[in-house]
């Protein structure tokens, strides 16, 4: 008979141990597939459909109105938000004390800085010509995602997070200096396209 309770040889420790190894890692400091790729097909979505609105030169590129792309983005953002958050409870499983208490807080400036960015938009926009409603909307959203992002990365000592979210703010600053249509271009392109390919390189990188 072949004994099923044998004692594993080395090189099977070894791997079990290296796959635990990894599998620390990414609860401790989170999935990239989880805090980058759902943002950054929120904003290649919901950008794309403002840019085909606004265009570059003043006319829409296709007969998307404006309320239909922000509707695009925003629905697109909640869902990217949600699980964003999934990822951040997923990080703080493991830990106990000060270190949850940190990553429960960081949950709730997501929530709030959301909530108020709307609350803000929905009150001033319609005070505003129709690309700089749009443009309050894009700018602060990616704002609001830019600070935490930054915040994140400063809570968990994590510098990958941190550089994303200063380069979310220099797109963001740019694109607002430019006006809707480019803001809307280099947002969906750098920042929608980027995302994608950073968690997925962060994803690739600790699984090697």
């Amino acid at each position: 008979m072949v004994d099923e309770e044998r004692t594993p040889s080395p090189e099977e420790m070894l791997r079990v141990i290296e796959e635990q190894s990894f599998a620390t890692v990414r609860w401790l400091h989170g999935d990239p597939r989880l805090l980058y790729i759902p943002w950054g097909i929120a904003w290649l979505l919901g950008f794309s459909a403002l840019f085909l609105h606004y265009g570059l030169g003043g006319e829409p590129y296709a007969p998307i109105s404006q309320m239909q792309a922000v509707g695009v983005l925003l629905s697109t953002m909640l869902v990217a938000g949600a699980i964003s958050a999934y990822g951040i409870v997923r990080m703080n499983q493991l830990v106990r004390g000060e270190s949850s208490a940190r990553g429960a807080m960081f949950g709730y400036a997501w929530f709030a800085g959301m909530l108020l960015m709307t609350i803000i938009a929905i009150r001033v926009s319609p005070l505003l010509p129709e690309e700089e409603s749009g443009l309050l909307w894009g700018g602060s959203s990616l704002m609001v995602v830019a600070v935490l992002y930054m915040a994140g990365g400063a809570i968990w000592l994590n510098w990958p997070m941190f550089f994303v979210g200063a380069w979310v703010a220099g797109v963001d600053a740019l694109g607002v200096l430019l006006g809707a249509g480019w803001h809307a271009l280099l947002t969906a392109a750098l920042l929608g396209g980027g995302f994608i390919v950073i968690g997925l390189w962060l994803w690739w990188r600790d699984a090697r």
